[in-house]
């Protein structure tokens, strides 16, 4: 419902969604490279073994330049930047909550339909997370007219 009530929105929908996938898409790339190329400390060794802080700082601030660099021309660059930067965090937190949740029931992936990759749900964890915290803002801001066009501008 999140992601439709962005999408229909009259002003800005397309770009709106656009700008979901890229902050959630290379916040989740770059964790990955992020953590496996500088390692260090983990962020929470007891619900996702292998995610690291490192992983975490790379992916959030990649996102929120990808947020940036995928916002339509004049948008509030400084309420777009600190949008996306927490759009990245909400969508790290997704991804844990869904982590945190299968080692709770002890499955390793939430499905079998995509080998390898932990399964659907590890596919849309942290972009449906993003996606609730997007509207969320964007509803309290506009209301049902456009809400959107909140997402861009203050």
């Amino acid at each position: 419902m999140a992601t439709t009530l962005l999408r229909d929105s009259m002003f800005r929908g397309f770009e709106a969604i656009v700008w979901l996938f890229a902050v959630v898409w290379t916040t989740d790339v770059m964790a990955y490279f992020g953590g496996r190329m500088i390692g260090g400390p983990k962020l929470w060794p007891r619900v996702s073994p292998s995610k690291t802080w490192s992983g975490f700082v790379t992916g959030v601030s990649c996102g929120a330049v990808a947020g940036l660099a995928v916002a339509p021309i004049g948008s509030t660059i400084p309420y777009v930047a600190a949008l996306s930067l927490v759009a990245a965090m909400v969508s790290q937190g997704g991804d844990l909550f869904e982590s945190a949740v299968k080692r709770r029931f002890g499955v390793k992936d939430s499905g079998n339909l995509i080998p390898g990759h932990g399964g659907v749900m590890d596919r849309l964890d942290g972009f449906l997370a993003a996606a609730v915290f997007a509207a969320v803002v964007a509803f309290s801001r506009a209301g049902f007219a456009s809400p959107a066009a909140a997402l861009f501008s203050w």
